[in-house]
């Protein structure tokens, strides 16, 4: 049976995996590939070469709805492991097998007890900060059309 902090730490490696992956989800390949560019990549092979495929998007109808078939999406994934042995997964909307083969090594590397750090730090940080900036100056541009409707309440009856 797994110790109370085990599980904590865990839990805290795949919340820190996630919002990893996040972040490259919403990066292009090029920003990815530069920044990757800037640390030493170990060794690693492929355990899935990069393929594309469909997935079934499911929608509930009200939100909280029964679940119903919305439609087929496009996706690319891929899968690495390190010399190290960390396995990495990279999934992507769309047909970027580059991008999959990248999310992937990066996802094996944050798991590396010797890479996490630097791949935090010159990998994931830079692609937060200039992902938040985009978001908000996307949020920046919509408030700049916003129109703010009142109206007049009658006195009468």
């Amino acid at each position: 049976m797994a110790s109370n902090e085990s599980l904590a730490d865990e839990n805290g490696g795949q919340a820190r995996r996630k919002a990893v992956m996040a972040v490259l989800a919403h990066s292009a390949t090029a920003d990815i590939a530069a920044r990757l560019g800037t640390i030493a990549l170990p060794m690693h092979e492929d355990l899935r070469q990069p393929e594309n495929g469909l997935v079934m998007v499911r929608g509930r109808v009200g939100g909280d709805g029964a679940p119903f078939n919305l439609g087929e999406a496009t996706v690319s994934r891929a899968a690495v492991r390190l010399s190290t042995g960390e396995v990495g997964f990279g999934y992507t909307l769309g047909r970027d097998r580059e991008k999959a083969k990248l999310i992937a090594l990066c996802d094996a590397m944050v798991q590396s007890a010797e890479l996490a750090v630097a791949v935090e730090a010159e990998v994931v940080a830079p692609l937060r900060t200039a992902m938040i900036e985009r978001r908000s100056r996307k949020v920046a541009e919509a408030a700049a059309t916003r129109v703010d409707f009142y109206t007049l309440v009658r006195g009468e009856g």
